[in-house]
């Protein structure tokens, strides 16, 4: 063997060691996971209804707002549109509008037709209309509507006190 090959096989192994070394230095990649759900399970501010307006106000401290209070509901047009709480409103929730009630005060409204009723959680200003008293989801509105064509209807409001 010549001088020159005993160079470059000394060379050739070293090399080999020094990259055999780093590689059982390396951590080994780990695959990433895959992201969890990001919905967190958090018990909602309103009460949620049954689709039948079967439930039950046993429990709840009530305080009169205001009988024979005209109420009607959002037009599908404000869907997504920001309400004066700051949040995005949805007419598939239990929501309502009302000129003077705090924000987030929870409130019972009641049809006087039938005694169907929902609760709701003010999150908007309105109804900009003087006759009208508490502008209603629509999902809400029709949970106690005796007709459901109906624009609007009778209601007696009771805050709740928590």
């Amino acid at each position: 063997m010549s001088k020159k090959n005993i160079i470059l096989t000394t060379f050739a192994i070293t090399l080999l060691s020094c990259y055999t070394y780093v590689i059982s230095q390396t951590k080994p990649v780990i695959e990433p996971k895959a992201p969890q759900d990001t919905v967190k399970n958090v018990k909602p501010n309103i009460i949620a209804l049954p689709t039948d307006s079967v439930f039950t106000d046993k429990g709840l401290k009530l305080k009169l707002y205001k009988k024979t209070a005209h109420a009607s509901y959002y037009a599908d047009r404000f869907n997504g549109k920001k309400t004066a709480d700051g949040s995005r409103f949805n007419n598939n929730k239990y929501t309502a509008a009302h000129k003077k009630l705090p924000f987030g005060t929870r409130v019972k409204v009641t049809n006087e037709a039938n005694g169907k009723f929902v609760i709701v959680k003010i999150t908007d200003r309105g109804p900009f209309v003087k006759t009208r008293e508490i502008d209603l989801s629509k999902r809400a509105f029709m949970e106690i509507t005796k007709h459901k064509g109906a624009g609007a209807m009778k209601v007696t409001i009771e805050t709740i006190i928590e």
